[in-house]
């Protein structure tokens, strides 16, 4: 095999994923995991019931259409109309994935070209990183800094060129919690539309947001054409595991994105499509339960990690706390996590994987609170030891 790596060397330094190797270090230290972004719970029981009632009926235990059943797609419209008045057919503009990991990869790999640059917000979900890698892009990242996380639109001006294909925004945004403003949005769109640039939006988390508003970048002038957007069931219905997620776009965007996918996994998850169809159209009290219920949980790490000494930056949405450990005469992030398992039986992601800018990120930490009450009050009173 000669001397040449294995990897593809798009692909180096992207070895095993932080959030594999923190829940491994929790699994073997028997410690409380609020690193990796999962639920302790399953979500509403009628969503799980609709799973087994799709395996019993034979629905979907076969291959699925390639771009989702018919039933989802239609749901996947609705939603996008109920709360966000936006009108996609579901023949031609709505495709259904892999969760929205999937989502994302076809779309950057149908999209780009290589030598082709990204914009895309910093700190960055992994993924984003691996994927315009693997499409031969090159990321320019545009950091958002402590204590505010707001983007600097002068910045984002600044970093487009003539290279520049494509905007990746995250909103709301993992793991700061920012919540774009209409007017930051406003901006973003009138740049994308000026420099005649695509966008693609991972909006994952729209109904997890406490105090703010989501507003879907598609529905905003010049940008219906240009946008690609992307969500899942996993963070709304607490169901990670099943891995269902959607596009909604232009019938040109769908069909480019939808040509990358089906050679990525063609189809998956046929029965729980039926269950997340149902699961979109709960009512409304569902998703003001739900939210309601983050929010306590969010109040109650917050205050938790703030009485341990951490500098919390209290998120407007997402599951996710971002913390600064300076105050507890502590700089570097990575080294910190490695070592917080036995220290006090505790497992966070340190934020500093999801920058280029390195030393932005070097001394912030991320936790989740999408943990039953009981954990996060354990969690709290082990983090006091620090």
């Amino acid at each position: 095999m000669g001397t040449r790596p294995l990897l593809n060397r798009r692909l180096a330094g992207m070895g095993t994923t932080i959030f594999a190797e923190m829940s491994a270090l929790a699994t073997a230290t028997g410690s409380i995991n609020l690193g990796q972004g999962f639920p302790d719970t399953d979500g509403p029981e009628e969503v799980r019931e609709a799973a087994v009632r799709a395996l019993r009926e034979g629905r979907g235990n076969q291959y699925p259409p390639g771009p989702g059943i018919p039933e989802l797609r239609t749901a996947i419209a609705e939603h996008q109309q109920r709360f966000h008045g936006l009108s996609y057919d579901p023949d031609t503009e709505v495709l259904v994935t892999a969760g929205a990991t999937e989502a994302i990869a076809a779309a950057l790999l149908a999209l780009l070209e290589p030598g082709d640059e990204v914009i895309a917000f910093e700190p960055f979900y992994d993924s984003y990183a691996a994927c315009i890698a693997m499409a031969g892009a090159i990321r320019r990242p545009l950091t958002l800094r402590a204590p505010a996380f707001r983007p600097d639109l002068d910045e984002l001006r600044a970093l487009i060129t003539p290279r520049t294909r494509l905007l990746l925004i995250n909103t709301p945004h993992n793991p700061t919690g920012t919540v774009l403003t209409a007017d930051e949005l406003a901006g973003i769109a009138a740049l994308a539309v000026e420099h005649d640039l695509l966008v693609v939006t991972d909006e994952v988390y729209e109904h997890l947001v406490f105090g703010a508003t989501h507003h879907p970048v598609a529905a905003l002038p010049g940008m219906r054409e240009r946008t690609v957007t992307i969500s899942s069931a996993g963070k709304t219905f607490s169901y990670t595991g099943w891995k269902v997620g959607w596009v909604t776009a232009s019938p040109a965007l769908v069909s480019a994105v939808r040509t990358a996918k089906q050679y990525l996994t063609y189809v998956s998850a046929g029965p729980f499509q039926y269950a997340v169809a149902e699961a979109l159209r709960l009512p409304d009290s569902y998703f003001a339960t739900f939210r309601a219920d983050l929010l306590r949980k969010r109040d109650l790490l917050v205050d938790g990690l703030s009485s341990a000494g951490f500098r919390v930056f209290n998120p407007e949405g997402t599951y996710f706390i971002t913390t600064d450990i300076t105050p507890l005469g502590e700089k570097d992030g990575l080294e910190f996590c490695r070592s917080l398992p036995d220290r006090c039986g505790v497992v966070a992601i340190p934020n500093v994987v999801f920058y280029d800018n390195t030393d932005a990120g070097r001394s912030l930490v991320r936790f989740t609170f999408c943990k039953r009450d009981d954990v996060l009050r354990e969690a709290v009173a082990r983090l006091r030891r620090l």
